[in-house]
């Protein structure tokens, strides 16, 4: 068994035909030059440890590179991806919604839509981050064959070499000021699941009792009429929070000016769903009675409750998230 010609036919079948022989006889020789006259197999074993991995020695070799995405992009293509990825899938899940629920005839049980939903989210989701993976990873793996620059340092998000200047427009973040990828997309999930229940609240929100064949339809809670009467300063709503969502995604951190906008939007937000939770016919007369049967009260009564209690409910959570908001922006980077 001759090592040194395997080595050199594992190193020359990873190269281009036309190149092969002429590499084969250089690194011959370098290995014969770096050998003892009267060498043994443990001296051949030595050098070929030095040269190291044929893999690696042909990548040498090479015009392009051995790898899909090397680390002059990776660390760009990984901030990308983890941008894109959560903003792809929640525009997906709003879609999804959408079309589920104009269709939707209301002749099935809320748990079986509900139980549908999950699914067919779970199957979106994976397929949108099949998708963004696939087309990201073929642009970037696209931009490492045709870039001729030969410096493997990473790029900056600018796609410019790194410089010490950099660090000037990178502020500290500490972990109780920095705002999370997730929660930017938790905020737009819970954006589309309110949306998507108060434009379609005569099919989903109502009271349902259990029968022979499941769950079954009572009654609706909401006149939709009512509801969809609200409907442009509702997208108004949804619009600010969609901003706001973004808005923190760009910045990443709490800031003075994220604190304001997170009060106006939970001053405006919490402003329209009073306005429409104290409109009389909000809520059906059905819907009204049947629970002030269940509660042992009037319905004069339940409907006070619940409009109070709405009111209490959507005034504390506004309060507390702009309380959150301005103590996060405060907290001083050291």
């Amino acid at each position: 068994m001759n090592l040194i010609e395997i080595y050199i036919q594992e190193v020359t079948r990873r190269l281009p035909q036309k190149s092969r022989e002429d590499i084969a006889l250089e690194l011959r020789s370098t290995i014969e030059d770096m050998l003892p006259d009267d060498y043994s197999e443990e001296d051949t074993k030595a050098v070929l440890e030095k040269l190291g991995s044929p893999v690696t020695l042909a990548s040498g070799y090479l015009d392009r590179p051995m790898h899909l995405i090397g680390p002059r992009y990776f660390d760009v293509y990984l901030t990308l991806l983890k941008m894109i990825l959560p903003i792809a899938a929640v525009i997906s899940l709003i879609s999804m919604f959408a079309e589920h629920f104009i269709g939707y005839s209301g002749e099935q049980a809320v748990l079986n839509v509900v139980l549908s939903l999950m699914g067919e989210g779970i199957g979106r989701i994976i397929e949108v981050g099949i998708q963004v993976f696939f087309w990201l990873t073929l642009v970037f793996a696209i931009l490492e064959r045709t870039d001729k620059v030969s410096d493997e340092q990473p790029l900056t998000a600018s796609l410019k070499k790194w410089t010490p200047n950099d660090l000037k427009n990178i502020s500290y973040i500490p972990k109780k000021k920095a705002i999370s990828k997730g929660e930017v997309f938790g905020s737009l999930m819970w954006t589309a699941i309110w949306s998507t229940l108060y434009f379609y609240a005569n099919h989903l929100v109502g009271v349902y009792e259990r029968g022979r064949d499941g769950l079954e339809f009572v009654t609706t809670t909401f006149n939709q009429e009512v509801l969809l009467g609200y409907w442009p300063i509702v997208l108004v709503v949804i619009g600010s929070e969609i901003a706001l969502a973004l808005y923190k995604l760009i910045k990443g951190q709490w800031t003075k000016g994220i604190a304001i906008c997170n009060t106006a939007v939970e001053l405006i937000s919490t402003i329209v769903f009073i306005i429409i939770l104290t409109n009389p016919n909000l809520m059906t007369q059905d819907f009204i009675t049947y629970m002030a049967d269940v509660f042992t009260t009037t319905a004069n009564q339940f409907e006070t409750w619940i409009v109070s209690g709405g009111i209490f409910i959507s005034i504390l959570f506004a309060a507390i998230s702009v309380f959150e908001g301005f103590r996060k922006a405060k907290i001083r980077i050291h």
